[in-house]
């Protein structure tokens, strides 16, 4: 990718592109609603529809995450991370890392030789017994830091259920399967993952067999020990590793409900591995989940909490109104000049999303949609069909945006903007992965401005406005050109007299303009601190969402 497809997409160079006739297009499909889609799973999966329900994991965007403490430093009473510096750690081979050989020579067929920052780091630790606590940017191999040596030590004493991974979604828990699958076939792996949209009794037989690795999201683990405790909770009471990949997501909160049955099911002498992208104001709750004292690393290679240098990003400043014929125009555009390119777009709820996935079919393209309201079926055919170019669009949630590795997303395109940092952060690394170029491309409109942070200002900016206003008349800034435009109108033949009642119609015009704009302003804001007021009078406790 070069450094000015951005541009590309936004420059055109036929002005006849005729989006008149895009807009006229789109104009007549917003109204067409989401309609509620029909389980075409088995007769099995009749549990699907508990899906959201179950807790299963998937955080939507609507459930924004905590922005006001995004920034926060780690407290001082946690031990500081080891930093892994990139010169002494990308060009590591795995046997220096004391990896057995038959994992190197599957890790080969792979085409991997070389260990990551991440995986230096952490297989030593790992395969000595300690647990960990990482931070690495997306993209950088953290699912076969914690693969590997799980499956060393599973090769040399065998026996199921030796390792449990939760992970936010479903399509990350099949990913992660799939990598241990890989590394893990010489062994003949059994592994299983446990996710919402499949059958609960064809789930519990699978871990009542034992596989040797399971991974799992937490709600429907949960719902699994919860509906046969003597059974199902057994079978983890001999795990050797916890994992929990995206672990500042999993501890936010929003899955203590679900959690506690697991952490109940395991014991208490295990390795707990928790990585993620990004670790900041949970880095306490972390250390709690640990048994003993993590080893505590961060990839320092760049700041593990900020995008990589070889992705481009620009956003574009447009209305709301238009913002939805903007994105078909700049997705027109960039398909049309990169016509093997691989388009994600990011919206900020379910219903947007098939929206937007309903709105694109009907101006004819190819589109896949991904999000936690449509069954799991359609979901892995839509990323599976992504992956192999099939498809060129996909359109998601935020239940794409961690851990999934598509290598060859060509442009991540965020229809809304991400109401925290972490979660753009985690968007925009669908793109430019390992090595590779990228873009990203964010719409803006009028109201993604932060009022909260704006209102402090306007009464102190308003007062300095008139104050700024009052010292230009004092003095008497812009008169030179007041004489130059009477001369003017003098030379034109009007009377001294007309002259000076268009010139002092010009200043009241003037005037009343600045005033009429200060009056809105002002209106605006006495009516949102009405709103807010009333807001906060009828406001009631926040109860947290299953």
């Amino acid at each position: 990718m070069s450094g000015i497809v951005c541009d590309s997409m936004l420059s055109d160079d036929d002005d006849e592109l005729e989006m008149d006739e895009e807009e006229e297009e789109v104009e007549k499909k917003p109204s067409t609603s989401v309609k509620k889609e029909e389980d075409s799973d088995d007769d099995d999966d009749v549990d699907d529809e508990e899906e959201d329900s179950e807790g299963d994991d998937e955080e939507e965007a609507e459930d924004s995450e905590d922005e006001g403490k995004e920034g926060d430093e780690f407290q001082t009473n946690t031990p500081q991370p080891v930093q892994i510096s990139e010169e002494n750690m990308t060009t590591q081979k795995f046997s220096e890392l004391g990896v057995s050989s038959w994992i190197i020579q599957q890790l080969q067929t792979m085409h991997i030789s070389t260990a990551t920052p991440v995986q230096a780091a952490c297989i030593p630790k790992i395969l000595s017994g300690s647990d960990i606590l990482g931070c690495a940017r997306t993209g950088t191999g953290k699912t076969l830091a914690f693969a590997i040596p799980i499956l060393q030590k599973l090769s040399i004493d065998p026996y199921g259920i030796y390792a449990l991974i939760l992970t936010p979604t479903r399509e990350l828990a099949f990913q992660i399967a799939d990598q241990f699958s890989a590394v893990g076939k010489p062994i003949t792996l059994k592994c299983s993952v446990i996710v919402g949209g499949r059958s609960l009794i064809h789930q519990a037989r699978e871990l009542s067999d034992r596989p040797h690795i399971v991974v799992a999201t937490p709600g429907r683990l949960a719902d699994l020990i919860n509906s046969d405790a003597e059974i199902i909770a057994k079978v983890f009471k001999k795990i050797q590793f916890f994992v929990l990949d995206e672990a500042d997501r999993m501890l936010e909160g929003q899955y203590n409900d679900q959690l506690k049955p697991i952490f109940n099911a395991i014991p208490a002498k295990r390795q707990t591995l928790l990585l993620s992208a990004t670790i900041t104001n949970n880095i306490n709750m972390l250390h709690k989940v640990s048994t003993r004292k993590p080893y505590f690393f961060e990839d320092k290679t760049k700041d593990a909490e900020s995008t990589v240098d070889r992705l481009e990003q620009k956003f574009v400043v447009c209305p709301v109104a238009v913002k939805d014929a903007y994105l078909v125009y700049v997705v027109k555009n960039y398909s049309e000049k990169n016509p093997k390119s691989s388009v994600m777009i990011f919206a900020q709820t379910c219903r947007e999303c098939q929206a937007l996935a309903y709105m694109f079919e009907g101006l004819g393209f190819r589109v896949g949609s991904l999000h936690s309201q449509i069954p799991q079926k359609q979901r892995l055919a839509a990323l599976s069909a992504f992956r192999s170019k099939t498809l060129n669009v996909i359109i998601c949630t935020d239940v794409a945006s961690r851990g999934l590795d598509i290598p060859h997303v060509d442009l991540v395109v965020n229809h809304n903007v991400p109401q925290c940092a972490k979660t753009y952060i985690h968007r925009v690394g669908r793109s430019a992965r390992a090595g590779r170029f990228g873009s990203a491309l964010s719409f803006v409109t009028q109201y993604d401005v932060n009022a909260k942070h704006v209102t402090k200002y306007v009464t102190q900016v308003l007062v300095a406005k008139k104050e700024a206003e009052l010292k230009l008349e004092n003095q008497k800034f812009g008169e030179k050109k007041e004489i130059n435009k009477r001369k003017e109108l003098l030379m034109s033949g009007m009377s001294e007299d007309d002259v000076d009642r268009h010139l002092e119609n010009m200043k009241t015009k003037r005037v009343t303009s600045s005033k009429r704009k200060l009056d809105k302003i002002s209106g605006q804001l006495e009516r949102r601190n009405e709103a807010k007021a009333a807001k906060g009078e009828k406001k009631k406790p926040k109860i947290e969402r299953d």
